[in-house]
């Protein structure tokens, strides 16, 4: 996994993810649920005609985000890591068109991840600036950070910062 540091701060505490809250919480309400992990694809027929064009967008994000987590473990677990690169560029997609989270730094450095042979890549966190992350295969890494350092230079953003990391299995406690 190569993590692109796009170098561009944000802050939670301020703004975009405040207003994205409410409108989460907005959109569970006009729904009946508790909480959007309630809902499913199903639902956002019925959403779509009870509440504003943004919040739907933002309920569609995460009720469809919700979706492609569960697809993902699915087919990580039956195809393994080269099957979740749609998923991935899918789940991008969505947080910058639905839950408009997402800078141009960002987007840049999903797209030249691609170009340059990335499996897949997405934004990470909470949006409005941070981290992608692109899925590559060792042969590629060369050819991928080399695309994503061109695009930056090409755009004038300044340079990310770019390092690989090796997936686990995470902290767990040994009997």
């Amino acid at each position: 996994v190569l993590v692109i540091d796009t170098l561009v701060t944000h802050a939670h505490s301020t703004g975009g993810y405040r207003e994205r809250r409410a409108s989460c919480e907005q959109g569970a309400a006009a729904m009946g649920a508790e909480s959007l992990r309630d809902l499913s694809v199903h639902d956002l027929e019925r959403a779509a005609s009870v509440m504003d064009e943004v919040t739907f967008r933002r309920v569609r994000h995460v009720v469809t985000e919700n979706e492609r987590v569960l697809e993902t473990v699915r087919v990580l677990r039956e195809s393994g890591p080269r099957a979740i690169g749609e998923l991935l560029l899918a789940s991008h997609a969505s947080m910058r068109d639905d839950f408009e989270i997402s800078v141009p730094e960002l987007d840049t450095a999903v797209e030249a991840a691609m170009s340059g042979g990335a499996i897949g890549a997405r934004m990470t966190g909470g949006g409005f600036g941070g981290a992608a992350i692109a899925l590559v295969a060792r042969d590629t890494l060369t050819a991928v950070t080399d695309a994503v350092t061109a695009a930056f230079s090409t755009s004038g953003f300044r340079a990310p910062r770019i390092f690989t990391v090796q997936p686990s299995a995470g902290a767990h406690r040994d009997s």
